[in-house]
């Protein structure tokens, strides 16, 4: 049995990553980030039963002695600890910086000094910018259209530099958009449905026309765990995409359409990103994960919205609909 440390396991995608490693057998510890209050984020949510087989270690992946402390004795780290929301990056970059990139070198540090089996550095398709051709497939430029993007470049050339100059068993894994329940309420999907479940009229949008590429997160997380199951993964930098596209707007009118029909699409200028910083398309290429691994998409746009929408329409109370998260 391999012991697996996910760091940000507190969050979106790393919850799900726990629970659904636990329902596969795997012995699992959970780096959460410290906090006064003890919480554990949406760990907190999960089933008893797959919490009793979870390790909880709180710690900042800011803090190197941490970290190391974290991934002693463990064979494989899915590092996901990371802070994301792009409009937050506008005012706060440095925190982007000692979260991002130092917190992914000091990842790369201490599985070169423990002799760490296997590492995923989670990456993201911001990296890539506003496509210069489609199906954007990992050979495409890089480009730093926010902080955020920028600090994400920076860590994922690290940890290439890690694999070329130390042979360390490193796989980049880029996940395009993903949603699903528990995300947080500064992403479109989140935000579309809270204000439409909580009785708005008006749903306030930023931009309409980019386009994205949606993963269902139990399909992202799926990628995760075929990844590292492949050796042929290892130095290399890896998609998560369903080769589909969808605008915001026609997803935005899509979920109107589900929920309240009455609903109208207004814009909220401080929804807005700088022009230069709009992403305006994303479209991934999957033809390298099915390659290098056993990994298909096992669901449909429509299944996944049908999940989401059910578990917001349960835990609305969580979120704070009326106001702009940013």
């Amino acid at each position: 049995m391999n012991n697996i440390l996910v760091t940000g396991a507190d969050g979106f995608i790393g919850s799900h990553l726990t629970e659904e490693l636990v329902k596969k057998g795997k012995k699992v510890k959970a780096f959460a980030y410290y906090n006064s209050f003890n919480t554990w984020g949406w760990l907190d949510t999960l089933p008893k039963e797959i919490m009793n087989e979870v390790e909880v270690f709180t710690g900042d992946i800011r803090d190197p002695n941490g970290v190391k402390e974290a991934m002693k004795g463990m064979d494989e780290v899915y590092h996901l600890a990371a802070l994301i929301a792009i409009p937050f990056s506008y005012h706060s970059p440095d925190t982007y910086v000692d979260t991002n990139i130092k917190g992914t070198l000091n990842v790369l540090q201490a599985g070169r000094e423990l002799g760490t089996s296997r590492l995923l550095i989670t990456s993201t398709s911001e990296v890539y910018g506003t496509a210069q051709y489609v199906p954007i497939d990992e050979k495409h430029p890089f480009q730093g259209q926010s902080p955020y993007s920028a600090t994400k470049i920076g860590a994922d050339r690290l940890a290439e530099s890690f694999y070329r100059s130390f042979e360390m068993p490193v796989t980049i894994v880029r996940p395009f958009n993903t949603y699903g329940p528990r995300q947080s309420a500064r992403a479109v999907i989140p935000t579309i449905i809270t204000q439409l479940l909580s009785g708005k009229e008006e749903i306030e949008l930023g931009s309409l026309t980019p386009t994205r590429d949606f993963n269902f997160v139990k399909d992202t997380t799926n990628g995760f765990i075929e990844i590292a199951k492949s050796e042929k993964t290892i130095g290399e930098e890896i998609n998560i995409a369903t080769q589909q596209e969808i605008s915001i707007g026609e997803l935005a009118e899509e979920l109107i359409r589900q929920i309240n029909p009455n609903a109208k699409i207004i814009t909220d200028d401080q929804r807005l990103r700088p022009e230069k910083s709009e992403v305006n398309r994303l479209l991934g290429a999957n033809a390298k994960i099915k390659l290098l691994t056993e990994w298909t998409p096992n669901f449909t746009f429509e299944q996944g919205l049908r999940e989401t929408i059910e578990f917001f329409r349960h835990n609305l109370d969580k979120y704070k609909a009326d106001i702009y998260n940013i």
